[in-house]
């Protein structure tokens, strides 16, 4: 018996590490296979996890689905020696999450926290340094405040607010500003 089949757990999530931009791909390949194979009893699911963000440049809005985790697919599987090689030989597939060939399935926590990301639907504006911005979610929220910082990654900013009688730098995620419309 393979080291493969005996980390079989059942029904899990595993998640499939891609190329960028193969996502989409991995995904149809390996819907296909499964169907053409007959492995639906091995691989149940496939998703790509995504969340609908509401852009808005000037005036108009317009809804763009984004990758939560891009170069990640995630599979719904029974984790055997067969269903190991379908998915590892997609093309496009360079491995599966875990310390080195050893698959590593999701916990029922964090399926439900990535699965429950998919929902909410993210307003990004065209927010620069120097604008500013409304406080929506958070111990701030109903605060304004101006934008003075952007982290690298675009998940955090600073932004300073009157509070009172004196300004005070509050860091937050991204999803808790928009644009202020009073600006």
């Amino acid at each position: 018996m393979s080291d493969i089949n005996e980390m079989n757990e059942g029904l899990k999530w595993y998640v499939a590490h891609t190329y960028s931009g193969y996502e989409n791909k991995v995904k149809m390949n390996l819907e296909k296979i499964v169907e053409n194979r007959n492995l639906k009893h091995l691989i149940t699911e496939v998703r790509i996890p995504t969340e609908i963000i509401v852009e808005s440049d000037g005036g108009a809005e317009k809804e763009v689905e984004s990758k939560i985790f891009p170069s990640y697919v995630l599979v719904k599987m029974v984790m055997t020696d067969e269903s190991w090689h379908v998915v590892r030989n997609i093309r496009g597939v360079t491995g599966f999450v875990g310390p080195g060939s050893k698959p590593v399935p999701l916990s029922d926590e964090e399926v439900a926290a990535i699965i429950s990301e998919e929902v909410p639907v993210t307003e990004v504006s065209k927010i620069a340094i120097g604008d500013m911005v409304d406080i929506i979610d958070g111990v701030f929220s109903g605060f304004t405040g101006k934008l003075t910082e952007v982290s690298p990654d675009g998940n955090e900013v600073t932004v300073i607010i009157s509070t009172v009688g004196r300004d005070m730098p509050v860091k937050l995620d991204m999803k808790c500003i928009r644009k202020s419309q009073n600006a």
